[in-house]
């Protein structure tokens, strides 16, 4: 059973932090696992859940790169892909950063997942929640404290 220390999304940092995870993390679509790694890594950012990036030979072949991006003030331009499995096509589920911003550089290519838009996600074995609203990627696991952004009213804090 995998057991997570109590943290305070409050306290997360601000500019965010990388960091590598231990857990082995692991995702699931259409009944199939579609990307599992001990090789993670996780970004905290004040009043977010953290976010998991999963490295590119991790993830099986279900990636579609569409032309949409965004930018990040930290991390730079986020590149978006489809994830295809085997009865459904979900847009938009999964991002990277090609070029990540100094600090960010260990995950450059790897790749997020939007928890909202999978089966499961788990962290070792806790099955995730999507962080609230459908803009943030964050993973909610069940030893998070705080108000965590995104619910209606939190977006632009």
């Amino acid at each position: 059973m995998t057991s997570l220390p109590i943290e305070n999304v409050q306290a997360y940092p601000r500019p965010p932090r990388l960091e590598p995870v231990t857990e082995p993390l692991t995702i699931y679509l259409d009944d199939r696992q579609i990307a599992q790694t001990t090789r993670g890594y996780r970004v905290l950012e004040t009043h977010h859940a953290p976010s998991y990036y999963f490295p590119p030979d991790d993830v099986a072949d279900v990636l579609h790169a569409v032309t949409d991006s965004s930018v990040c003030e930290w991390k730079g331009v986020a590149r978006y892909f489809d994830v295809k499995g085997e009865r459904h096509l979900v847009r938009r589920a999964a991002w990277c950063y090609e070029h990540p911003s100094g600090p960010f550089a260990p995950i450059a290519g790897y790749l997020a997942f939007y928890a909202a838009r999978m089966q499961r996600c788990l962290v070792g074995d806790i099955e995730v929640l999507p962080q609230p609203g459908d803009f943030y990627g964050g993973w909610v696991t069940p030893n998070l404290r705080g108000q965590i952004k995104g619910a209606p009213g939190t977006r632009h804090w």
